[in-house]
C-alpha cells in the first residue's frame, strides 16, 4: 500500500476506534453515564451486578431514582461497604449527583443489582437498562456483558 492512501487509512481506523470506544457513554441533560458493564454469570445464576460511572456535569444537583431492566425480575440500586471489618450490602432508595461530581457504580461499592434473571448473562451480549432521575428523567443504556472476573473498564 502506498503512502498516500496507507495514512488516511491508518487516520479512519483509528476515528473507527474512538467512535467504538465512546459507543458505550449516554448523555441526558446535564448527566453522563460511561462505561456500563455487567459481568458474565455462569448457568443457573439467578443474580447479577451492572456497573458504570455517572457524572452530573451540570450546576444542579439530581438523582438517580430507580433503574428497570427487562433483563431481571428486580433490578435495585445496591451498595457495599466494610462495617468493622464485615463486607455488608443493602438496598438504598437512590443516589445523590452533586453538581460537577462523578458517582462510580462497581464492584465493592454503589451498584446495580439484577435479581431473578430471565436468562444467565453471557459475554458479549448487551442488557437495556432505563435510569431513572429525579430531575433529568429517564434515560435508557445498553449494559455490555464481559468475562466474569472483569473488573471496572475504561475508555
Amino acid at each position: 500500500m502506498s503512502r498516500t492512501i496507507a495514512i488516511p487509512v491508518a487516520l479512519l481506523a483509528a476515528a473507527l476506534a474512538c467512535g467504538a470506544a465512546f459507543a458505550h457513554d449516554y448523555q441526558v441533560r446535564m448527566l453522563h453515564v460511561s462505561n456500563p458493564f455487567a459481568r458474565a454469570t455462569p448457568p443457573g445464576a439467578k443474580v447479577a451486578g451492572a456497573f458504570m460511572s455517572i457524572e452530573n456535569q451540570g450546576k444542579e444537583a439530581d438523582r438517580l431514582v430507580s433503574i428497570t431492566s427487562p433483563a431481571a425480575g428486580v433490578v435495585a440500586i445496591h451498595e457495599m461497604a466494610m462495617n468493622g471489618g464485615v463486607m455488608t450490602m443493602h438496598a438504598v432508595q437512590g443516589i445523590d449527583l452533586k453538581p460537577g461530581a462523578t458517582v462510580e457504580l462497581r464492584p465493592g461499592g454503589y451498584h446495580v443489582m439484577l435479581e431473578d434473571l430471565k436468562q444467565p448473562l453471557k459475554q458479549g451480549d448487551q442488557i437495556p437498562l432505563l435510569l431513572t432521575f429525579e430531575k433529568a428523567g429517564a434515560m435508557e443504556i445498553k449494559v455490555k456483558v464481559e468475562a466474569m472476573g472483569a473488573a471496572a473498564h475504561t475508555h
